[in-house]
């Protein structure tokens, strides 16, 4: 696991995850144009999962399940 610190709507908060979801994270933001934080927010802010890490992984997995499929 690796945490890190961030800020998220004016607030303070950290966040562990593992490398893999780092990678995926980071590669959904530049696919997006937006910065790591931002993303970071609008999946905070749109979550149905009770905590923020659960959130980030479905959205990372999801992010690559809508790539497959436009490959596929």
């Amino acid at each position: 696991m690796q945490k890190r610190s961030l800020a998220i709507a004016g607030h303070r908060t950290s966040l562990a995850l593992e490398p893999e979801f780092w990678r995926g994270l980071e590669a959904m933001a530049q696919s997006r144009g937006v910065k790591l934080n931002s993303l970071i927010r609008e999946i905070d802010e749109g979550r149905d999962a009770p905590n923020l890490s659960s959130a980030v992984r479905v959205a990372v997995l999801r992010w690559y399940q809508e790539q497959g499929e436009r490959l596929g």
